[in-house]
């Protein structure tokens, strides 16, 4: 699918918006960029003390090109994300990392922004490592356009990488350039019961061999929890890597429409688990670790995915600390994903930055927006 040609129209819109960006700089107005909010809740709250107002970029729309030999796809960033992987499964592709929607309104630029994977992340890879070229507006108003559609080494800073995550800080992102891959012929999830420290024992045993692991989860439950693998790959590795593994372990292999279900929840935060709170005074904590990271004093009520270096839990507010401290003597760090009702506006949700990152990610921020027009949810300090 080839490129349409430029509409003045919509170019138009473009400068609209490069305009409105001045305008604000002027004004000392800041500007929240918003696609279709299915992510609003996630990283810092917005401030309170300044005129903010809402740029909303979902009409800013399309897919700019598509050619499926090639495995790149480029799309604007108002562009609703369940268009894009409907497009890209008529053609037997998918985006690897399976980005969660959280919402009918989910876009790519929101998917980019936030930088948020799947239960297949650990085995693949991150949005990041899929983004290949970006078209942004900065802080000044500039169209600027950085990478390209082909994998090669960068010399110097990976702009377009670097937008992965950046939560509104940088700019307005309009369009995006992202690799693609096939669907694998092959694909069987099991079911193997055990405790969650003999989880993260096979899983560290079984990752360090030539296994066609692609996601995994234990998950809790009335008879102690079980640990819940998928395959994906060659249908004939696939095949003997699920008989070799239920030689290893008690198990057995799940029906296609549970499994599919069962992961589906997983990413889109519709399982049972990441679904309920115990009580609204509870969060849902998300903690980043080294996969064999081992327990610790973590709740047996604790959801694990990534083959170990995701973790939730469940704790009100005030534990928090306890939860980052665990987290940062494990070597990695805690975040609020999803706040109690009742926990303060103003109370940071991320995990607080090192020194010498906080003030690369400062100058960085101020290189692309030097006078702060846009109001976001990255932490800073």
């Amino acid at each position: 699918m080839s490129a349409p040609s430029p509409d003045p129209a919509d170019e138009a819109l473009l400068a609209h918006w490069a305009q409105r960006i001045r305008s604000a700089a002027a004004r000392g107005v800041r500007l929240a960029v918003r696609g279709g909010a299915s992510k609003a809740f996630y990283g810092e709250p917005l401030p309170t003390d300044d005129r903010i107002e809402t740029l909303d970029t979902r009409a800013w729309r399309g897919i700019v090109r598509y050619e499926p030999t090639e495995l790149v796809v480029r799309a604007r960033a108002g562009t609703p994300l369940a268009e894009l992987e409907t497009l890209l499964a008529q053609h037997g592709q998918e985006l690897p990392f399976e980005p969660p929607h959280f919402g009918p309104g989910a876009t790519v630029g929101g998917m980019v922004a936030a930088g948020l994977a799947g239960p297949a992340r650990a085995a693949v890879g991150a949005v990041r490592d899929y983004v290949l070229g970006v078209r942004m507006l900065n802080g000044r108003g500039e169209d600027l356009f950085f990478g390209g559609e082909v994998m090669k080494n960068v010399a110097g800073y990976d702009i377009s990488r670097l937008l992965a995550g950046s939560l509104g800080s940088l700019g307005v992102l309009t369009e995006v350039a992202l690799k693609v891959l096939p669907r694998p012929p092959g694909e069987v999830t099991l079911r193997l019961p055990m405790a969650a420290e003999a989880a993260l024992q096979r899983l560290a045993q079984w990752r360090a061999q030539p296994l066609p692991l692609n996601a995994s989860a234990w998950i809790p439950d009335d008879s102690g929890g079980a640990l819940w693998l998928r395959l994906r790959g060659a249908a004939a590795a696939v095949d003997a890597a699920c008989a070799r593994l239920l030689r290893e372990a008690d198990g057995t292999q799940v029906e296609p429409a549970t499994a599919a279900a069962l992961w589906h929840g997983l990413r889109e935060h519709t399982h049972p688990f990441l679904a309920t709170a115990p009580s609204p005074a509870h969060g849902l904590w998300r903690l980043a670790v080294a996969a064999t990271t081992p327990w610790g004093p973590l709740p047996t009520t604790t959801l694990v995915e990534w083959f170990g270096a995701q973790r939730w839990v469940w704790a009100p507010f005030e534990q928090g600390a306890a939860l980052q401290s665990w987290a940062q003597q494990a070597g990695g760090h805690a975040t609020l994903f999803r706040p109690p009702a009742d926990a303060p506006q103003a109370a940071p949700r991320l995990a607080q930055p090192a020194p010498t990152l906080a003030a690369l990610q400062r100058r960085v921020c101020a290189a692309f927006d030097p006078h702060h027009v846009f109001a976001h949810r990255l932490r800073l300090a």
